[in-house]
């Protein structure tokens, strides 16, 4: 008999679905963000709470890992010589082709991009005029070739100023399509979380968006402990599931970057068995991928800089090791190396009858139906994930990136 679980891919996308009312989308966030309500489910058991309250909430000894990821100006529009407007929404790095090194370029560098209006964009050089410390420079756009996301974009500029500087004066913060709206001077602040520093991202962790220093005092004094890891939020989050069933959905592919010491961390509690809780579904999916790569090498599947983890192999990769050993493997590994970290892109897909295996609990928003976000949870807490949302659509709960949370503890 096959110890693989159940491969999801028929699972019908219809089954997870419900009514969102507008009423209930949050479009803007509260004025106090620790003030959302916190929709506490242990064990089957639910209760309703302040944000305000998560400290006390929390098994004890427990460990938050928090995305760090920074939303940047990702959406510039450009205006043709014929008045046509191309608006170009940078994706991925494509040369250099990490994220550091293309902010950090002077001159030029290429991303990956969509763009709007494409079809009316035949190749001409876009520009723009830019001020930037009172010093005026131009920027051009240069269409290098079409791709299944949009186009690859070669962006040069004139001026002795890093990419991430121009960026911040030619684009705008992008918030998500369904909220209707453009994007207000509020959202540059309201649209990050407190521990936003490493710039990539085009939409925010938003579970982290309700943590405040109050909030970060109160998990410390209660013996709780938090660590950070990356992971570069695309498009492809808003991207819902068009195809009737898992097998015909095309996962989006995202940057992560985890530190050694994070390794180390997970290995010690995953060995003492103390909770391991990921603030987003940004996080979880990075953990996650953290065990499925440490497999992949120690089953000498993969390289160990090949980080690479796709969307099905959950499900094609039999998980006969347990979290702690191939994490410790892992980490040793690293350190004969030299290295100090590790980094890759993750696609990985988790949906019903995923079992987890290094987290023990999320905080998380609450998502929209028929997304792969909403799969992520109902395979965390089963078919329960029905009575969680009605509780929540009952008790007037805001939905979505601005709206309120919930602490699951399966």
């Amino acid at each position: 008999m096959s110890n693989l679980p159940e491969n999801p891919k028929h699972i019908s996308i219809a089954e997870f679905s419900y009514e969102l009312p507008d009423e209930n989308i949050a479009r803007y966030p509260l004025a106090q963000r620790d003030a959302s309500k916190l929709l506490y489910y242990k064990k089957g058991n639910i209760e309703h709470h302040s944000f305000k309250n998560l400290p006390e909430l929390l098994p004890q000894n427990s460990c938050l890992v928090f995305n760090d990821t920074r939303v940047i100006h990702a959406r510039m529009i450009f205006r043709k010589e014929s008045g046509a407007f191309i608006e170009i929404f940078i994706l991925d790095p494509a040369q250099p082709a990490n994220y550091y090194d293309c902010f950090h370029q002077h001159q030029s560098c290429t991303w990956n991009c969509m763009v709007g209006n494409l079809k009316r964009w035949k190749g001409d050089i876009l520009k723009r005029d830019l001020h930037i410390n009172g010093q005026a420079l131009e920027l051009e756009a240069q269409l290098i070739e079409r791709n299944e996301e949009g186009a690859r974009v070669q962006f040069s500029w004139t001026g002795n100023f890093p990419f991430s500087e121009v960026l911040e004066q030619a684009g705008t913060l992008p918030i998500p399509p369904y909220l209707n709206r453009e994007t207000e001077s509020s959202d540059e602040q309201n649209y990050q979380t407190i521990f936003a520093r490493n710039e990539g991202s085009v939409a925010a962790p938003t579970a982290g968006l309700h943590f405040t220093p109050a909030v970060m005092e109160s998990l410390a004094r209660k013996g709780h402990s938090t660590r950070e890891i990356t992971l570069h939020v695309g498009a492809g989050t808003f991207k819902p599931v068009s195809a009737p069933t898992l097998q015909g959905h095309a996962m989006h592919e995202e940057t992560l970057m985890i530190h050694l010491d994070v390794v180390d961390e997970l290995c010690k509690r995953l060995e003492n068995k103390q909770p391991i809780i990921a603030v987003g579904t940004t996080s979880c999916r990075s953990l996650e991928s953290l065990y499925w790569h440490a497999l992949r090498v120690e089953m000498g599947l993969t390289a160990i800089d090949d980080f690479h983890v796709r969307q099905w192999d959950p499900y094609e990769l039999i998980p006969a090791l347990p979290a702690d050993m191939v994490l410790k493997n892992l980490s040793k590994r690293l350190r004969k190396r030299g290295q100090t970290g590790i980094a890759g892109k993750t696609g990985l897909l988790i949906a019903p009858p995923y079992q987890y295996k290094i987290i023990t609990g999320l905080i998380t928003n609450f998502h929209q139906p028929q997304s792969t976000l909403l799969l992520l949870v109902a395979a965390l807490v089963g078919k329960n994930w029905k009575t969680i949302y009605q509780e929540a659509l009952h008790n007037k709960y805001r939905f979505l990136s601005y709206g309120d949370s919930s602490l699951l503890l399966p």
